[in-house]
């Protein structure tokens, strides 16, 4: 089993993942800093207990949903952790800690969903989400750390319902160093989408990623215009287009509901997190991996282009609940 979502190969068969995880390690701890020192502390404190009680373990179930976790999941957490407890005699709060770090990473640990790798070698990403999720700017993280790597990125404005979408595209675009293929406001975005992707072959571009309006999850037309884009991907591609849902972890649960409808109209194989250092909530990436099972590709660990990490189950689950004895 693959552990982390990533992007088919590209050159000499390393993937997007491999290409990011070289970035640095800290990110993912920084942005999982809000969440720690808020509800997770109260998961540090009642673990660091001698031995847990029944009304420990009460409240350990309703710290995690506070945190976002969701009642599903946490009574998940609980119930592998609480078998493993009476399995193994676990009897101190180190111990049940361990074992619940444990069982955060299998929640957290979901085998890759891409498509099969297109023979031409470019890879086109449609990245989709709703209004204000963060959608351009974590295109534009992609985009920078790509090129950092010495890929050629074409970016395509298919987000043409607003003017200001497109320009924002196109500063983001000239300062990660990416060319962006981009028509008038108000063109067709399925068109837009087809001349990048002609443009993209035409320069031998290694990445081809596409911005799509942000959009309501509950509007059908809107939705329905996001289904014509991927279509007109679908038919101009070997292999079907990847799918990264970006998602406002600010939201909370509410992010759930936007990406089942996002699953339900183009499919969804990887999540970029983004705005999660900016939450105390960071527990939504255990709910949306154990309730959508679609992985976490990225999160976003600050405002700056540099700001992404590749997510890591380890990495992550350490960050939040980290060992309580050095």
């Amino acid at each position: 089993m693959v552990c982390y979502y990533h992007l088919q190969p590209f050159v000499g068969g390393e993937t997007l993942l491999g290409f990011l995880r070289r970035q640095d390690k800290d990110k993912t701890e920084q942005a999982a800093r809000p969440t720690r020192a808020g509800f997770f502390s109260r998961i540090s404190q009642l673990l660091g207990r001698p031995a847990l009680d029944a009304g420990d373990w009460d409240e350990l179930e309703e710290a995690l949903i506070l945190a976002d976790v969701g009642l599903p999941t946490a009574s998940r957490l609980l119930a592998t952790v609480r078998e493993r407890a009476r399995r193994e005699s676990l009897a101190s709060g180190e111990a049940v800690a361990a074992a619940l770090r444990q069982a955060m990473v299998e929640v957290l640990s979901l085998p890759s969903q891409a498509p099969a790798p297109s023979p031409s070698g470019l890879r086109v990403v449609l990245a989709v989400g709703v209004n204000g999720s963060g959608k351009t700017t974590s295109i534009a993280k992609l985009a920078y750390a790509l090129k950092q790597e010495g890929q050629a990125v074409v970016l395509a404005a298919a987000d043409t319902f607003r003017a200001a979408a497109i320009d924002q595209l196109q500063v983001w675009g000239e300062r990660a160093g990416a060319t962006v293929i981009a028509g008038q406001p108000g063109a067709d975005p399925g068109a837009v989408a087809f001349d990048a992707l002609q443009a993209a072959r035409s320069r031998r571009a290694d990445v081809l990623l596409v911005d799509t309006a942000g959009r309501l999850h509950t509007k059908f037309n809107l939705m329905e215009e996001l289904k014509k884009v991927h279509r007109i991907l679908e038919r101009q591609l070997e292999s079907p287009p990847e799918v990264l849902l970006v998602l406002d972890a600010t939201m909370g649960q509410n992010a759930l509901a936007q990406a089942r409808h996002f699953l339900a109209a183009v499919g969804v194989h990887g999540i970029f997190l983004a705005k999660l250092d900016g939450t105390a909530k960071g527990g939504i990436v255990l709910a949306i991996c154990h309730e959508l099972q679609v992985p976490v590709a990225f999160i976003g660990t600050g405002e700056g282009l540099e700001d992404l990490a590749p997510f890591d189950p380890v990495a992550f689950a350490a960050a939040l609940l980290p060992p309580l004895r050095s």
